[in-house]
């Protein structure tokens, strides 16, 4: 079934195949302003820069702040090829993003419904709504080829 979330999954899948190109895991993430305009973008980067905190989610937060001029995205959209991990979700909290789209539930270390859900406990002063599963098998088999190749 396709939504209106389709095609700004494409986008997060291209940044996740150039993370796969640079030997990173591929998860891909883009940030969209309210008006659905791409502000942000990034690849998971760990590898590339040895940077811990260098997640898909947390480069496309920096760039759509630069994009901004603020670190509040109230109105924005994160959408991600993977759920979020604990640190990615706090930075979506932080950051106010209203809307989170995901691929993939990450059954390890997701923190958006799958161990825990950071981004809708009702204890924080901000909380995205989330639509989690959007071309999961597309994000799914990027990330099941590499750790298969990688085993």
């Amino acid at each position: 079934m396709s939504t209106i979330w389709d095609e700004p999954m494409g986008l997060a899948l291209d940044q996740a195949r150039c993370a796969l190109r640079s030997g990173d895991v591929p998860v891909g993430a883009v940030v969209l302003d309210p008006d659905g305009v791409l502000i942000g973008r990034g690849g998971n980067a760990r590898e590339a820069t040895g940077d811990p905190t260098a997640h898909a989610e947390v480069l496309a937060l920096r760039a759509a702040s630069a994009d901004r001029g603020t670190w509040r995205l109230e109105g924005c959209t994160l959408v991600v090829t993977l759920e979020p991990c604990t640190m990615c979700a706090g930075a979506i909290v932080q950051s106010r993003i209203s809307r989170l789209v995901f691929g993939a539930y990450d059954e390890k270390a997701g923190a958006v419904g799958s161990l825990w859900d950071v981004v809708r406990d009702r204890r924080l002063n901000s909380r995205a709504e989330v639509f989690a599963g959007v071309r999961a098998d597309e994000s799914g088999a990027l990330l099941r080829d590499f750790f298969a190749d990688h085993r």
